[in-house]
């Protein structure tokens, strides 16, 4: 006799309940809506300014955001490799783990934690909050306390729905990417309407526009690109819950890669139509400009309302990716083990995803009582983040040579020349966001200091919890890896 359909629902809820690590309940759908999500911000709206500025002409331009795609899919082709030989929720810091141990590993956790993805929330949430006042502001309060409160809004309304489970987070994902696709696009239908209709500026050629700019002048608008670029790697940190083959994952990332690329080239297309290459070069506000001249007045409403949701989609996806490293850390560390507690029935690591928002609440607050200087510190700890993309995809060879018996189902083609590009970029950005943070100050202090600090804290952190480790170890059963790896 089989059982009721009601006994059979409710064993599976109470068999998902029971899992202690992530399953597999993502599509393809959801994987490529995250990518997306994470890597289309507000630079979007911005950058291509100073790369047509930089670039010099409209070839040289769209030369640099074609090269900026192309540099992001062998990116993406490395870490399709790294994701699908050790598919796990840590992401970055399972492979820096694999490849040069524990230390380093802790070190990247915390500062992920500590600055990389809750300092990213707190200043998207502020993107937010300063975009949503524009369109609707709070004149009740007043300075940065209307601005703030939308960033608040933001974490506390995103956070709620991403503790609700896996699910809700992922669909909020997809509808939020379909929106703010849905927006690049209308900029581009705005700009045809004006080509069509006579209103767009004359498109004449310039005597110089084959002349290749200076190689620091189109370096430097490089790193704009792919800082917009920026993003495709959290993939990583869902490929332990992609549903099918462990290659799906490679197939999210490149599908990923060559759709942002389309948008980008679309957009950049639009601002040099709708406004001429000159008058895109010095735009402030490229994307206001390019909707006040289609829509009028409203167009800078309308253009605060797409910046806000570019924002707000990219915080959902940072949440959703960030508390997993900190659920890996858990689940290595004893002493920060209650972080490694994950929920099956709604797929997620609750305690580190409560933390991860608790943290980014706080430097909201961090934000709005010193001003600009929390968001110059967030951004001089560039070399940090780049030191360990790095050292990931150095990781890629460490691991091809210590571990080359085990199974690779997506190796990366043009083996070692691509790995070796994407590290050569890698270093090349490292070196730039070096030299662009030595040359500035915060507080009277040399900005280097502050990704120093950061690293120097987690040292002794490291220190701390090695010395003195807890006294009763946490059950390695607890928190077995989905390979079966204990830590």
């Amino acid at each position: 006799m089989s059982a009721p359909p009601g006994a059979v629902s409710a064993g599976i809820a109470d068999a998902a309940a029971k899992t202690t690590h992530p399953a597999a309940v993502l599509g393809m759908r959801e994987a490529v809506a995250l990518i997306i999500g994470v890597v289309i911000g507000a630079g979007i709206f911005k950058a291509p300014s100073m790369v047509a500025s930089m670039a010099g002409s409209p070839g040289w331009m769209f030369g640099a955001w074609v090269l900026g795609g192309l540099v992001s899919l062998i990116g993406a082709l490395c870490y399709a490799e790294l994701t699908t030989s050790c598919p796990d929720a840590g992401g970055d810091y399972h492979f820096l783990k694999r490849a040069y141990g524990r230390s380093v590993s802790f070190l990247f956790g915390w500062a992920r934690f500590s600055v990389i993805t809750t300092g990213s929330i707190a200043l998207l949430a502020f993107v937010f909050g300063d975009y949503m006042h524009q369109a609707l502001p709070l004149t009740t309060l007043g300075g940065v306390w209307g601005p703030a409160t939308y960033a608040f809004v933001s974490i506390a309304v995103l956070s709620a729905i991403n503790l609700r489970g896996i699910r809700s987070g992922t669909s909020t994902q997809t509808w939020l990417t379909a929106l703010e696709v849905s927006g690049l696009l209308m900029m581009v239908a705005a700009t045809w309407y004006l080509v069509t209709s006579g209103t767009a500026p004359q498109v004449l050629a310039s005597p110089d526009a084959g002349r290749m700019p200076g190689m620091s002048s189109f370096g430097l608008a490089m790193v704009f690109v792919l800082l917009t670029y920026g993003g495709w790697n959290e993939a990583a940190y869902i490929s332990a819950e992609m549903k099918g083959s462990r290659r799906n994952i490679a197939h999210a990332l490149v599908l990923s890669i060559l759709i942002i690329t389309a948008l980008y080239l679309m957009v950049t297309w639009a601002y040099w139509r709708g406004l001429g290459f000159e008058g895109m070069a010095k735009s402030d506000a490229l994307a206001a400009d390019l909707l006040q001249a289609a829509f009028g007045p409203a167009g800078a409403k309308l253009i605060s309302v797409m910046v806000a949701l570019a924002a707000l989609t990219s915080i959902n996806a940072t949440m959703i990716v960030g508390a997993r490293t900190s659920y890996a850390l858990g689940r290595d560390w004893p002493a920060f083990h209650k972080l490694a507690v994950w929920d099956g029935a709604r797929g997620t690591p609750v305690h580190a995803m409560r933390l991860q928002s608790v943290a980014a609440l706080l430097l909201v607050w961090l934000g709005a009582w010193t001003g600009g200087g929390f968001s110059s510190m967030v951004e001089f700890t560039a070399p940090v983040f780049w030191l360990f993309f790095l050292l990931s995809g150095l990781s890629l060879f460490v691991l091809r040579w210590r571990e080359p018996h085990i199974e690779r189902p997506f190796r990366v083609p043009l083996y070692p020349l691509l790995p070796v590009l994407f590290c050569a970029t890698s270093a090349y950005m490292l070196w730039s966001s070096l030299s662009y943070v030595y040359s500035q100050s915060l507080g009277g202090l040399n900005a280097a200091w502050i990704g120093v600090g950061v690293l120097a804290i987690g040292v002794l952190l490291l220190l701390l919890v090695t010395l003195f480790p807890p006294r009763s170890r946490v059950s390695a059963q607890s928190f077995n890896h989905p390979s079966g790896e204990t830590p």
